[in-house]
């Protein structure tokens, strides 16, 4: 199990790492994550839905996403509450305190999911969630050493030393765990070092005579590493002004969801993909996509506060194109129904009025995979469906995309807005080509997005194999 010092340390792109180089090796690997707390998720060939990260993870095991991998997602609508995903199905919200009794059962669920995948695989790379060390969330923990001490599974503490203060990280966290579970820590890996490893070696050597364990290894900041975020949003992207076409802004809404959405765009050379704070509004952009979100009438609340409607206007009025990925979608219509609560309180909310359709949310999601055609040119492309809503309305008549030969999204007479369900649909390139041409541009549309990735993976399989103790980390994996 690789658990961290803090959230983003590293074990997700560790996790994936260690599974490409334990299946290069031939062996049956795959991933797992007790429990995972993230708004970006991904959709398994069963129509369940998991962690984004573990979807990555399984890629680099070569295996179809599976809910086992993660029988235990939140997704958080609130600051208090979130909705509660076992074993790929939503059952509903809670606050903490609800979840925290309810953690037994969860419980069950993880450790039975687990029990499925050791009957199948030689070995399971398992990740921990934020850090052991959070001493409030130790009762009936399900994430970190609670997991970990039932099921006998030894643990590798991961640490950034890009964030500062990794040696207090280490040390601090240990001091914090029980006899048992300090015991079950079998070493440590230091993450994102960059500089000469000579002026950290006197820092290694003392840390192992602290703790009486050994550091497997230190990997290196890897430049321009593109995986998919588990939750936040990454500053890692690739822009070349001299090459740059098109201008895009995105706010970052309060509960964004799936904003690995745009991870293509970012990449892409020709591309100026913009994270845009709702305070600040929009900079002049050719296009502005309105992302999914996880409390859709919430986040079109704060837009309204802090004038996006004015501004939305604005910049059609000025010729530039509006593009809504499912609540964004959401958002572009008349109104958006709540009538059972299922984001937040119960109620409707005027949306934004551009097009004449309606939205209501409803407690059965929508969980698919696709395969879609844009109509405005017939571009063929694959993506993903996450929402509990359905839409209605005389603007959908004239629809973005075709789905198994029914209409799907909204494009707006006048050419300036359109808008779908459909998550992913960037990470194919004529899919890309097509909406940034209706935006004004021609790009290139060499770019294999899953190649990237793929690249990615192998780059992190290639660092943990040149810099970590592979040897040490083999005994502590197979116990």
């Amino acid at each position: 199990m690789i658990q961290g010092t803090t959230s983003d340390a590293g074990k997700s792109a560790l996790v994936a790492g260690l599974c490409r180089v334990l299946k290069r090796k031939g062996l049956k690997v795959v991933p797992f994550k007790p429990q995972n707390m993230a708004l970006n998720s991904a959709v398994t060939m069963e129509g369940g839905e998991i962690g984004r990260a573990q979807a990555l993870q399984a890629q680099a095991c070569g295996l179809p996403a599976h809910t086992d991998m993660n029988p235990v997602l939140i997704k958080p609508n609130t600051d208090v509450g979130a909705q509660i995903i076992i074993n790929g199905q939503a059952i509903g919200n809670m606050n903490a305190l609800d979840y925290h009794d309810y953690k037994q059962t969860a419980m069950q669920a993880v450790l039975e999911a687990h029990q499925r995948l050791s009957e199948k695989y030689e070995v399971i790379v398992v990740e921990g969630a934020g850090s052991p060390a959070e001493i409030n969330l130790r009762d009936k923990d399900i994430a970190n050493m609670g997991f970990a001490e039932a099921v006998d599974c030894p643990v590798i503490l991961v640490s950034d030393i890009d964030r500062g203060g990794v040696f207090a990280h280490i040390v601090g966290t240990l001091d914090l765990l029980s006899t048992s579970e300090q015991a079950r820590i079998t070493g440590f890996v230091i993450n994102k070092f960059r500089g000469d490893m000579a002026l950290l070696q006197s820092g290694l050597d003392w840390l192992e005579q602290r703790t009486q364990k050994p550091v497997l290894g230190v990997l290196p900041y890897l430049h321009h590493l593109y995986l998919d975020a588990e939750d936040s949003i990454s500053s890692v992207y690739n822009m070349d002004s001299a090459q740059v076409r098109c201008k895009i802004v995105v706010p970052v809404l309060s509960r964004i969801s799936n904003h690995t959405d745009f991870d293509p765009l970012r990449v892409h050379p020709q591309v100026d993909l913009e994270y845009t704070h709702i305070e600040d509004g929009p900079a002049p952009a050719d296009l502005i996509i309105l992302p999914g979100s996880k409390n859709v009438i919430a986040d079109l609340t704060l837009l309204k506060k802090h004038g996006w409607p004015e501004k939305i206007n604005r910049h059609l009025r000025y010729g530039g194109k509006l593009f809504g990925i499912c609540g964004g979608f959401q958002m572009l219509g008349q109104y958006i129904h709540d009538p059972e609560g299922i984001e937040g309180k119960a109620g409707t909310c005027e949306a934004l009025g551009l097009l004449e359709f309606e939205s209501t949310l409803l407690k059965q999601k929508t969980l698919c995979n696709v395969s879609a055609k844009i109509l405005s040119d017939n571009s063929l492309f694959t993506g993903y469906e996450i929402h509990a809503g359905i839409s209605k309305g005389v603007a959908l008549s004239k629809p973005f995309a075709e789905v198994d030969g029914k209409h799907e999204g909204v494009a707006s007479g006048d050419g300036l807005i359109m808008g779908t369900y459909i998550h992913g649909l960037f990470e194919k390139s004529v899919a890309m080509q097509s909406i940034l041409k209706w935006a004004g541009y021609q790009i290139d549309a060499t770019q294999d997005f899953n190649q990237i990735r793929e690249h990615a993976i192998d780059r992190m399989a290639d660092a943990v194999e040149a810099q970590l103790n592979l040897t040490a980390m083999g005994l502590a994996i197979k116990g």
